[in-house]
């Protein structure tokens, strides 16, 4: 036995002894989870109609009730999703996502680039740093625009309480139509040749041609890695997420069904462009209008008319187009919305038209 199989013997057993405990903590706090979770909705009506003196059946009561209810609710979603894809993520860094897109053909690229958005750590607030480092890699734009609508919008996020609060036909029908905004306008961007619309400064920056080594992870660092996810992400969108259960509450027990279902029911044909325009000067995550969805569904919406409004909060915010005015040319950044806006138009007709 040579003397490095010697030296590497106590460490990998000390690796495996940390992997087996890890995943026994992670499995009695993912029963725990689930012990928590099943008894949310009792708890919320105890809270509500025992520990304060409110009616049943009152307004108030039914705000209060949708509030203590959803909170904890999403929240828990919240850590499970994150964590886990977190662990996922660890596989994904951004200098190999870079290196994979800038090999692809344009069409091919525009798939991969919206299927790496679902996964990879980014969201709207890194417009412009991966704006430039996918310009200055050799990049498409169009399988750049790819992915920087995929990533905030169809992200694991979204997907993870969609599917917790609304179940998964509607996580699997904003995932297809979500990939589908994301791949056709991004193949349309590209095929309008609008490279020289980039501001110049973006143009003439350069890449440094760096080979960095990539560090080897062992499992007990991508837990880690899936930690420090949480930690990163619930602390910058906690307060979006009250804020947005906060409101959905307020829909849920104060406004009459007949309202939400004449503003944004399937009959009217001005209801789809009229949750876009609505969507557009909010600004919020996946994380914070999920609940709002949800109460918007329970009133009377129609399915197309909701997630139109839910695309045109993510993908179309107002400060994400102030961010991205600093790297795109005022006419990019009006092909942009222009049709990004024509694919979410296009899916809250179509779902209002077939459900």
């Amino acid at each position: 036995m040579d003397s490095n199989t010697a030296d590497t013997g106590p460490v990998r057993k000390k690796e495996n002894m940390q992997l087996v405990l890890s995943l026994f903590l992670g499995t009695a706090g993912v029963v725990l989870w689930w012990v928590v979770y099943r008894q949310l909705s009792g708890l919320s009506k105890w809270l509500t109609y025992d520990l304060l003196p409110i009616d049943k059946g009152s307004h108030l009561g039914s705000s209060i009730e949708f509030f203590l209810y959803d909170t904890p609710k999403v929240m828990m979603l919240l850590f499970l999703v994150v964590f886990g894809v977190g662990i996922i993520r660890s596989f994904f860094t951004p200098e190999k996502t870079r290196a994979f897109l800038s090999g692809k053909s344009e069409f091919a690229g525009n798939v991969f680039a919206a299927l790496l958005g679902i996964v990879t750590p980014f969201c709207s607030c890194s417009a412009v740093p991966l704006f430039i480092g996918f310009v200055t890699a050799g990049v498409p734009l169009g399988v750049t625009f790819s992915f920087l609508i995929s990533a905030p919008m169809v992200n694991e996020i979204a997907l993870g309480l969609l599917y917790g609060l609304l179940g998964w036909k509607v996580a699997a029908i904003y995932l297809g139509t979500g990939l589908f905004i994301a791949i056709a306008a991004g193949w349309v961007i590209g095929r309008l040749k609008l490279e020289n619309h980039i501001e110049e400064w973006v143009t003439q920056a350069s890449m440094a041609a760096v080979e960095l080594e990539e560090e080897k992870m062992t499992w007990q660092d991508r837990f880690v890695y899936g930690w420090d996810a949480v930690k990163e992400i619930i602390g910058r969108v906690w307060i979006y997420v009250i804020l947005g259960i906060a409101v959905g509450a307020g829909i849920h027990g104060f406004v009459p069904e007949g309202v939400m279902a004449s503003v944004m029911g399937k009959d009217a044909w001005w209801s789809v462009p009229v949750s876009v325009l609505i969507g557009v000067p909010m600004y919020s995550n996946a994380a914070g209008v999920i609940p709002v969805v949800e109460a918007l569904l329970g009133k009377g919406a129609a399915l197309g008319s909701v997630l139109a409004f839910m695309m045109s909060v993510i993908a179309l915010s107002l400060p994400e187009m102030v961010i991205l005015r600093k790297v795109l040319k005022p006419r990019l950044i009006g092909v942009f919305i222009g049709v990004v806006s024509c694919g979410i138009l296009f899916v809250g007709y179509l779902f209002n038209l077939i459900l």
